[in-house]
């Protein structure tokens, strides 16, 4: 079998073993996301482009379609979803760490094949915790401001942040909306990359993601930490952070995965 192909067929299931992470483990993971945007920066940069462009798409699509009310939780929620989009990401790390050679098209038909396997019904559990993030923003605008109707951005900005319901609607849509957040990367953070790596069910997947993160709390929640005030800070410049910031969180994940998840 040829190295190329082997690498897009998943290790077949076994029992795997959470280790322990620390914080060199991280450390190490990130140096070696680094390193992987660094080898393959064109490749890399375009799914970080790609992704920055959708969520671009998307909140101006909520603006023209009068749908104000929940352009702040898809601006915050929608990076959410980027462990699922950034199994392009995750295949370039697999193989450049096998020291495989590979191109674009590729890893495009890597993340073709995942419709085919359990990355399909794992996208449900994603798109259905992003969408109680979207409709939560709605219910707490209605019992905090008591609005019916924002006509534009701009009388969203005046509504939340000028007046004392919307001061409350700040803070009671920040814990839900990090309850929220912490259950998701929760769920997904070794999830993703497991699905991508081996056959297992995604049940087992997100189970075993749980698992990872109450062994090594500390470590994984600074992480996770990591990755939403990375998140939040690639977005505000226009999204245009978002396209260096994806790709290197989606690679530095694959990295955090190798280190933690074996077959015992």
């Amino acid at each position: 079998m040829q190295a190329g192909q082997a690498s897009q067929d998943a290790q077949p299931p076994g029992r795997l073993a959470v280790g322990v992470a620390t914080f060199d483990d991280l450390k190490a993971a990130i140096r070696a996301g680094v390193r992987d945007v660094v080898a393959r920066p064109g490749l890399s940069l375009f799914f970080g482009l790609v992704y920055a462009l959708l969520g671009a798409l998307l909140i101006a699509g909520l603006v023209v379609f009068d749908q104000i009310w929940v352009a702040i939780s898809v601006a915050v929620g929608f990076p959410l979803v980027a462990p699922f989009l950034a199994v392009g990401l995750y295949e370039m790390s697999r193989r450049l760490e096998r020291g495989e050679a590979f191109s674009a098209s590729d890893i495009f038909l890597v993340i073709f094949r995942q419709q085919r396997r359990e990355f399909r019904w794992m996208s449900f559990v994603v798109l259905f915790i992003f969408w109680i993030w979207a409709y939560q923003v709605r219910l707490v605008l209605a019992l905090t401001i008591h609005y019916k109707h924002f006509r534009s951005m701009e009388d969203l900005v005046v509504g939340v942040f000028t007046t004392s319901g919307g001061a409350l609607f700040l803070l009671i849509g920040t814990l839900i909306g990090g309850f929220l957040a912490t259950v998701l990367y929760t769920v997904t953070v070794i999830a993703m990359p497991l699905l991508l790596d081996r056959n297992v069910d995604f049940v087992t997947a997100m189970i075993t993601s749980v698992r990872t993160v109450l062994a090594s709390p500390l470590v994984m929640l600074v992480w996770g930490a990591a990755v939403g005030a990375l998140t939040l800070l690639a977005i505000a410049p226009a999204l245009v952070g978002v396209i260096v910031v994806f790709p290197f969180l989606g690679h530095t994940t694959w990295h955090l995965y190798q280190r933690l998840i074996s077959e015992s």
